[in-house]
């Protein structure tokens, strides 16, 4: 398999971790901006996505790390082709699970509360989701 492909998911995940610690870091410096329809504040998300499994407590960044690995070592075995979407959504998926470590919760920051109340979230959330539907995409594509 071409390492140029590895390389480029390899750099696919520093990067995004890099840059979704670096926002986070604002927000944990104080930064804040409330606006009409998306505010900018600090959340400190101790379950996944709404909330969910908060229960958990301490297990649940393990299990998050146990699940990247076998979702990544699964998609690698699956071909180059999906190389780079699995980059992208390890990299944000090891951003999150570090907050857990470092921070005892994962870093949110954008609340949507234009219309109605939305979830807080972060940028590593919003790859993790452009990646997972990049992953989508390729598999139900036709060879």
């Amino acid at each position: 398999m071409n390492k140029k492909v590895y390389y480029s998911a390899l750099l696919m995940a520093v990067g995004i971790f890099v840059v979704d610690q670096n926002i986070k870091s604002i927000f944990l410096a104080g930064y804040r901006n409330y606006a009409e329809c998306i505010s900018l504040v600090f959340a400190l998300n101790k379950g996944v996505a709404f909330t969910m499994f908060a229960f958990l407590g301490e297990w649940l960044k393990w299990i998050q790390l146990a699940l990247l690995a076998v979702i990544g070592w699964n998609i690698v075995r699956m071909g180059k082709k999906f190389l780079l979407p699995l980059g992208i959504v390890i990299g944000a998926g090891l951003s999150n699970v570090y907050d857990r470590f470092v921070h005892g919760g994962v870093v949110d920051y954008v609340y949507w509360h234009c219309g109605f109340e939305f979830a807080i979230f972060n940028f590593a959330d919003v790859m993790i989701d452009l990646g997972v539907i990049w992953l989508l995409i390729l598999s139900f594509r036709k060879k």
